[in-house]
């Protein structure tokens, strides 16, 4: 690649780029940008509001993860990769802070530049930005990060390039990319590709898994590791980056590790034992009556419930619609009527949980469950009426049972549906459809996913009284990456963190191209000209309005859909933490998910 200037062009892209108007015109660069208005923080700001200026450097944090590993590459679809890699060794143009909807703030740029539509955008480099070998950062590696990590990297990352029209070097440490495309969020999509030294790479196959750590410019360098079993990243007292307001406050152990377990049962064990610096409750009900162990008692281990004002994602177990068995939404809202939540929920949780209502449930960005579509909504919806599900328009909600083991009233619903859908039960009480074939599936689950296990099994015997077997093979996480990679699996366990930002990723979740394309988060194999429109209605709009529209628009045609049975959420994480950590006090509007644990917590001994 000419390390001068790169043209990238398809077809008619540099003319649909005349068409939104692109000039070599330069606004006033800026220190951040928001995907909406102006960022809140001012560009003499001190620190994240997060983050604790003041905090001590020091000590050590210790974190359980689930399964196995065999790769230190996770920017490629190959191999599994250690955790950590990305978020603590490799830095991107622009940082997210997440005690807003969606801002950045210059990073490894200095400076971020584009027009009112963000056609183009152009970034800066810092002058003392760094790799952990002390090499400069340079625009040269940032065109061949982006280059590299939209063709041959993961799946996620070829979206946004495929919309870039040019990419071109303006200065010494300056960098600008044209669109090609209609698109307000690429300009922080951009500022979010992690940026890679391009001399590591030469001569290697950038697109398989290696034991390789990536060199980055980040707070961390990888120290050792042993494949499998554990990977510990030590904090680079050289690390160019530390005085940053942006980075004031955060990274602050001296040693990050994360070792490997064989299932969350033996991460809390290994907690209790001392072993891990802090566990995630996922289980209410444990929550409440299995936190009373000696070192809780003792005050040297705290429990605390963490607010967060993120939307709900959707959690559950998903159909992969590439099956012939579940291409019926029938058959699906008929699978969904058998899953009697309110008893699962109560068996499991005490009924202390509530059901995920809708994708972007808990939100101002969730559809009403039952209410018919209004306003802007409908009129987005409109186009796609005659290939919408039913309830998309005029308003859909989850089965509610009456809570007992029986479920008798939506078994006989679910009942009618299959057999309209051309499954009825024969004199051996199995069900059939019309060329005699039973109606069978499997769950998979990885090993040591008890609850999912538990909730399954319960499932399971529930669709017994439909005439449907269903089985549940549960096998290790290699096993279980290759086979989701690829597709190959009837229903699992599904689960979709979601933002109050969503754009591009979407894409990703629920795009056509992942009906075929293997590696995607795609999973269910929608495949719908509608879901299409509406992440493309909120990538152009202009403003909150038309974006929240859009985003319910898009949320009424999943639920609707009918792709995942959904289970609980809630709306704090409870977290249990060593009483030598602490973090800020003020807490983030994401609350306990990225940028918060390690990211803003110190060491400070009891």
């Amino acid at each position: 690649m000419n390390t001068e200037r790169y043209r990238y062009l398809r077809g008619l892209g540099m003319a649909v780029v005349i068409s939104l108007g692109a000039t070599w015109a330069h606004a006033e660069p800026q220190h951040g940008i928001a995907m909406y208005g102006e960022p809140a923080l001012p560009p003499d700001f001190v620190s994240l509001p997060q983050a604790n200026p003041d905090a001590p450097k020091g000590g050590s944090f210790r974190w359980g993860e689930s399964g196995s590993f065999d790769s230190l590459n996770p920017y490629v679809t190959k191999g599994r990769s250690a955790t950590g890699i990305s978020t603590l060794t490799v830095e991107t143009l622009m940082g997210r802070n997440y005690d807003e909807a969606f801002s950045l703030y210059g990073l490894l740029a200095e400076s971020i530049d584009t027009d009112d539509a963000r056609t183009y955008v152009e970034f800066t480099l810092r002058a003392e930005a760094r790799f952990s070998d002390g090499s400069p950062v340079t625009v040269e590696d940032v065109m061949w990060s982006m280059e590299t990590l939209g063709t041959v990297g993961n799946p996620r990352y070829h979206a946004a390039w495929k919309k870039i029209a040019t990419m071109e070097k303006t200065g010494e440490r300056s960098v600008r990319f044209t669109f090609n495309v209609e698109d307000r969020e690429l300009p922080l999509i951009l500022g979010l590709r992690p940026i890679l030294k391009k001399a590591q790479w030469e001569g290697k196959d950038f697109a398989e898994a290696t034991l390789e750590a990536p060199i980055g410019s980040g707070p961390y360098v990888l120290d050792k590791s042993e494949t499998g079993v554990f990977v510990s990243f030590k904090r680079n007292p050289d690390w160019w980056g530390k005085d940053l307001p942006f980075n004031r406050g955060q990274w602050n152990f001296d040693e990050i590790r994360y070792d490997y377990y064989a299932n969350p049962q033996a991460i809390f064990e290994a907690f209790k034992a001392g072993n891990v610096s802090a566990y995630r409750e996922a289980n209410v009900s444990k929550w409440l009556s299995s936190y009373d162990f000696p070192s809780v008692q003792s005050g040297d281990v705290i429990k605390a419930e963490i607010p967060h004002g993120r939307p709900s994602g959707i959690e559950g177990l998903v159909f992969n619609t590439r099956k012939p068995i579940f291409a019926d939404w029938r058959v699906r809202e008929a699978l969904i009527l058998a899953f009697n939540f309110e008893f699962i929920n109560q068996t499991l949780n005490g009924g202390l949980l509530p059901r995920i209502p809708s994708y972007f449930g808990n939100s101002f960005l969730g559809m009403e469950p039952g209410k018919p579509a209004e306003g802007r909504e409908l009129a987005l919806l409109d186009p796609f009426k005659a290939e919408l599900p039913p309830g998309a328009i005029e308003g859909y909600a989850l089965p509610v049972s009456e809570g007992d083991q029986a479920n008798r009233k939506n078994i006989r619903a679910a009942a009618g549906l299959l057999e309209e859908a051309g499954w009825t039960v024969g004199d051996d009480g199995v069900l059939k459809n019309a060329k005699g074939e039973a109606f069978t599936f499997e769950i998979l689950l990885v090993t040591g996913q008890d609850e999912m296990a538990s909730v399954a099994e319960v499932y399971i015997e529930a669709l017994k009284a439909l005439g449907i077997t269903a089985t549940l093979n549960k096998i290790d996480d290699a096993q279980y990456k290759e086979r989701t990679t690829a597709y190959d699996f009837d229903m699992t366990h599904y689960i979709r963190s979601l933002s109050l930002s969503p754009g591009n990723e979407q894409l990703l979740y629920w795009g056509a191209a992942g009906v075929t394309e293997p590696g995607t988060r795609n999973w269910m194999g929608v495949n719908s000209p509608a879901i299409e429109a509406m992440i493309a209605a909120m990538l152009k709009a202009p403003d909150t309005t038309e974006f929240t529209a859009a985003t319910r628009a898009l949320d009424r045609v999943l639920t609707s859909g009918r792709y995942v049975i959904p289970i609980w959420y809630s709306d704090l994480s409870r977290l249990a933490y060593s009483a030598d950590l602490k973090y800020p006090e003020k807490l983030p509007l994401y609350g306990d998910w990225t940028g918060f644990l390690p990211d803003t917590w110190w060491y400070e001994a009891k």
